[in-house]
């Protein structure tokens, strides 16, 4: 869905410049134009917006085996940087206003174009930071707030021109006041894209919600730690269970625990729990909502293998056909050995 967001963007923009760039040279419109030029900007930030996306979503693999949704991240900090660029352009042009205010003169044709496109691009902006908000997505916040710039500038000139005959600076603190805006808005949004680079935590509700949902499971989180990575998040959780469960058993209230999580929390997509009691870690990390590689379990730690397999430590390897037997050593799995007597390979037996 934001992949497709940011396409009709770029295709919107296309058609606002383009439209533009031709009434103004059909009008002999400096001011059109100027917008024109500027809508062009606003394609070059969707075309970013757009790519950071796709970048986002491909699969893990060996090098990133956390996925490469910082790209997203990353697109929507370069967004922001055009944006504070913008902001202090407009501030500039303020400034350029008040050592030399005049009446705003645009005519009948350069206010219906750039109405109409205030317009559409404050629909595109609404459907963008709509969108960006709920599938937290920065790169389309980022975007969605510059094309709201046009919207702005549009409103500042509608003024300008009802309201300059009564005050000549009119024009001039409007355009200030909207460059200020967007210097704010900037400055919002690169703190979210740093602290998302820079492995910010999920947030207290989230890491609340994980604790609620552990204790209606009767589990107790000796240590949780989440992690922000661009429009998803990863939690890391060691718990405490009862000594005399086996290792199976605590391996399986523990992936019981990672499943409820992962449904229970919208972007959730990695999930390492270590069991503290037992000395055993699970990790569970879905790449891209059921692409590339799928789902993938990995173990760390000691009695991993075993838990794995839903055998703990100790016990005997068997050979089925003599009833040879050695004891069982913890990282050397019996069927990886052979019986010296009859050569059969060796079973587990607890």
């Amino acid at each position: 869905m934001k992949e497709r967001i940011a396409g009709i963007s770029i295709t919107v923009n296309l058609v606002l410049a383009a439209s533009k760039i031709i009434v103004g040279i059909i009008a002999n419109s400096a001011a059109i134009l100027a917008e024109g030029l500027h809508s062009g900007m606003d394609i070059f930030s969707s075309i970013i917006a757009y790519f950071g996306i796709k970048a986002s979503r491909k699969p893990v693999d060996k090098e990133h085996p956390y996925g490469h949704y910082k790209f997203e991240v990353l697109s929507g900090l370069i967004i922001t940087l055009i944006l504070l660029g913008t902001g202090a352009g407009i501030i500039y042009e303020a400034y350029k206003s008040f050592i030399n205010p005049g009446v705003v003169i645009v005519g009948y044709l350069s206010l219906g174009v750039m109405l109409f496109s205030a317009v559409i691009n404050e629909i595109v902006a609404r459907i963008k930071i709509h969108y960006g908000k709920k599938e937290n997505s920065l790169s389309l916040l980022s975007d969605g707030f510059h094309s709201r710039v046009d919207v702005y500038a549009s409103i500042a000139i509608l003024f300008g021109l009802i309201l300059t005959k009564y005050w000549i600076y009119t024009d001039a603190v409007l355009t200030l006041l909207i460059g200020l805006y967007i210097i704010k808005q900037s400055f919002s949004l690169g703190k979210i894209a740093t602290d998302s680079l820079l492995d910010v935590t999920a947030g207290e509700e989230i890491e609340n919600k994980i604790k609620s949902i552990a204790k209606e499971q009767g589990i107790k989180i000796h240590d949780l730690k989440t992690q922000k990575k661009g429009s998803v998040l990863t939690a890391n959780l060691e718990i405490e269970l009862p000594n005399k469960l086996s290792v199976e058993e605590a391996t399986e209230i523990s992936n019981k625990l990672r499943d409820i999580l992962i449904k229970s929390i919208e972007n959730l997509v990695y999930v390492a729990i270590q069991i503290k009691s037992h000395n055993v870690e699970t990790s569970f990390y879905q790449p891209d909502f059921g692409r590339g590689y799928g789902w993938q379990r990995r173990g760390k730690f000691k009695g991993q293998i075993e838990s794995a397999k839903g055998l703990g430590p100790g016990g005997y390897c068997i050979c089925s056909k003599c009833g040879y037997k050695t004891e069982h050593k913890r990282g050397v799995p019996c069927s990886s050995l052979k019986c010296p007597k009859c050569g059969v390979i060796l079973a587990r037996n607890k």
